[in-house]
């Protein structure tokens, strides 16, 4: 089967990890999958306009519904020549909903914006999913878009680590759940070592990421940072994310609120484990079952996340059966060869 993956991309952000596996494992099970837009030879992601020989569209929206290489003459090609019941849409970042405020965090500016994005995804497709098991409208099903490449695993070793704790990711609606994280360095700072943070919009309140849909959306503290001798990195390319991952002790998975309320995975969820570090999760323990397996709940932050924090770095080697448990529970249960085939079921439904 021959996809056509419709997506705003770019290398150190969103969804570029799953588009560029996702785009490996089709090949190698004799599929083909491409990204919407012109030919790019120094870009990781195999583009094309060829859509006439596409069995399938699949829509991949986060943060626009916009097209990134188009207008509307582009969509105008893209359904005219892919039959409805072929075309599907994931919408990965919970839009497909009314207005969500929760914690500082929101889904849209507005109630006619929600609408706008539901009648966007409805005139495309039929087929609406969305990366959580527990999606709120009756008409969209669960697609666990991100998944799992036994092939990023590095071994565990925790010697001679240049930081205590690193984070990789940029700065969207995170500064709570960051900050929750530094509180609890603050008992145990000496012990800690260094502190780093490798992505954008953590140091300044600058909008690198577009217009804010509240001001939570870039809230940062530089000033708090500096007094706790943060170590701030610039955004890496999707392929350095596990490799600067494991440069710590342990790292945090935190979401942005709404992600935690809606239950919605993303591509940390499932690159944390696989590197040289240990995980440390901010989510309940259910979502934490239903991801990794009950063994993942002895790696949550929980109620003392202090005290959780000081056990790691004072031995984490304790924690690595565990992480190879949840290392094996992924690869059988979250692959992308597995995702593949039920995007395929999904076409063919």
């Amino acid at each position: 089967m021959r996809f056509l993956f419709v997506n705003w991309a770019f290398e150190n952000h969103g969804s570029a990890q799953d588009l560029y596996n996702y785009t490996r494992v089709a090949r190698s099970l004799g599929h083909e999958i491409a990204l919407y837009g012109p030919a790019n030879p120094s870009s990781p992601f195999t583009y094309t306009l060829d859509v006439s020989s596409a069995d399938s569209v699949v829509f991949i929206f986060e943060f626009t519904t916009h097209l990134q290489h188009g207008d509307l003459l582009d969509l105008v090609r893209l359904v005219g020549k892919v039959p409805r019941r072929r075309r599907v849409v994931i919408d990965c970042d919970g839009d497909y909903d009314d207005m969500v405020r929760v914690v500082g965090d929101v889904n849209h500016r507005d109630p006619v914006a929600s609408r706008q994005w539901i009648e966007i995804c409805d005139s495309l497709s039929d087929k609406i999913y969305q990366p959580t098991f527990h999606p709120r409208r009756a008409n969209v099903g669960t697609f666990i878009f991100h998944a799992y490449n036994a092939e990023w695993e590095r071994r565990l070793d925790f010697g001679g680590k240049e930081y205590g704790m690193i984070y990789v990711g940029n700065n969207w609606f995170r500064w709570r759940g960051l900050h929750r994280v530094l509180k609890a360095l603050e008992p145990i700072r000496d012990h800690v070592g260094r502190i780093g943070l490798v992505g954008q919009g953590w140091d300044a309140l600058a909008p690198w990421g577009g217009p804010a849909l509240s001001e939570d959306a870039y809230h940062t503290d530089p000033e708090y940072l500096r007094a706790m001798g943060v170590d701030i990195r610039p955004p890496v390319r999707f392929d350095q994310v596990v490799e600067w991952m494991s440069k710590g002790i342990f790292t945090p998975v935190i979401y942005r609120p709404l992600f935690d309320h809606l239950r919605l995975v993303t591509c940390r969820t499932f690159e944390t484990p696989a590197a040289n570090t240990v995980p440390l999760f901010a989510q309940e323990a259910g979502f934490l079952k239903e991801i990794y397996g009950d063994q993942a709940v002895a790696l949550a932050l929980g109620d003392h996340p202090s005290e959780r924090i000081a056990d790691v770095l004072s031995r984490p080697e304790r924690y690595a059966e565990v992480i190879q448990e949840i290392r094996r529970h992924l690869s059988v249960k979250h692959s992308y060869a597995s995702r593949l085939r039920e995007l395929i079921n999904i076409v063919e439904s």
